[in-house]
């Protein structure tokens, strides 16, 4: 199973993200950096294991306010070896192109950024990104039809549960379970609420390809040891 760091964007700064509630973000303060400037928190975390990939949310570019691909591209000179999965918003096949095509990452598809099943599949059709199955308090966000039909997805999908990312409450078992059931075979990752080693070792018996990791990074609650475990 997969450990993914991740890295939210706002303002030029990594911000604490917490129960998707974006409005309240604000810059971090970790043990792992001197400041919330994305070299500076990408360095923190990626000291922590041998991570092969870095989600980045371009929080400012999913809002329609501008973007961070400077900042992304600076990360993925200072870290060559490194994968970018990146979601800043984009939904049409010409911006999702240019970013298989220049960089910097690879595209993620966040459900929420998608206005109807025609946009959805236009998106998905040419297989250039992953998909991010996105989850408010409300439920599904994006296209309904999107969730429920495992024939759109492409071969690596994120279940993102929003309302546990940053909130300690463990990832929802339930939820990863039933898309999982579903998924014929394709590969599920996890986002949203691990606490600690225990709950890498539910998602792992669980069966998910890879998890992504925010808190439980920075605040130690997953040691260099846990993660070693877990890379080897």
């Amino acid at each position: 199973m997969e450990l993914i760091p991740v890295i939210d964007l706002m303002g030029g700064a990594v911000v604490h993200a917490r129960r998707g509630a974006r409005d309240a973000y604000r810059p971090i303060e970790t043990p792992l950096s001197a400041s919330a400037a994305p070299p500076d928190v990408a360095d923190g975390l990626l000291a922590l294991g041998a991570f092969r990939t870095l989600y980045i949310a371009d929080l400012d570019a999913i809002a329609g306010r501008g973007g961070h691909d400077a900042e992304l591209q600076a990360l993925a000179v200072r870290h060559p070896g490194l994968t970018l999965w990146v979601d800043a918003g984009e939904a049409s096949p010409e911006a999702l192109a240019r970013r298989v095509a220049q960089g910097p990452g690879r595209p993620v598809i966040g459900s929420e950024s998608l206005a109807d099943l025609a946009e959805a599949e236009a998106a998905l059709a040419s297989g250039a990104g992953l998909l991010s199955l996105d989850y408010g308090p409300e439920g599904p966000r994006g296209p309904e039809s999107l969730h429920d039909n495992a024939a759109l997805w492409p071969e690596a999908v994120i279940v993102m549960t929003l309302a546990r990312v940053g909130a300690g409450q463990g990832p929802d078992l339930d939820r990863l379970a039933a898309i999982r059931a579903r998924a014929e075979g394709r590969r599920v990752y996890a986002a949203g609420g691990v606490r600690d080693v225990d709950d890498l070792h539910r998602l792992a018996e669980l069966g998910v390809a890879g998890v992504l990791l925010a808190s439980a990074l920075h605040d130690g609650r997953l040691s260099r040891a846990d993660i070693a475990a877990f890379m080897g």
